[in-house]
């Protein structure tokens, strides 16, 4: 079993920073993708926001992309993800989440708001 704790979020203003930290702990020798999805108020589904690979490899949703950036500390066991130029719209539960072959770990999730 792989456990996942986020931190970081908050309440920022339209244009501002926030730093998301993920802690993971347990079987992490068995995941092989970290990565952050969102979920927003009255949508069921959450969505991508960016993924790492083992290999450091990144992937990110369109809407994030340039402001965004993900990265990992393996010795820590820490993925991170930097938001800057906050909108309005990445207001969401942002959620840390682990793969390893083909099953899915998640975070309890982090509240961030974004205020104009």
């Amino acid at each position: 079993q792989v456990q996942l704790v986020e931190s970081g979020g908050g309440l920022v203003q339209v244009g501002g920073s926030l730093r998301l930290s993920c802690a993971a702990s347990g079987s992490i020798f068995s995941i092989n993708v970290m990565g952050w999805y969102r979920q927003t108020q009255g949508k069921q589904r959450r969505e991508l926001v960016a993924a790492i690979t083992s290999v450091g490899n990144t992937n990110y949703a369109d809407s994030v992309k340039g402001r965004f950036d993900i990265s990992r500390d393996d010795a820590k066991n820490m993925v991170y993800l930097q938001m800057n130029s906050l909108k309005r719209e990445d207001t969401a539960v942002y959620y840390c989440n682990a793969i390893g072959g083909t099953t899915y770990h998640w975070g309890q999730g982090t509240q961030v708001t974004v205020s104009s």
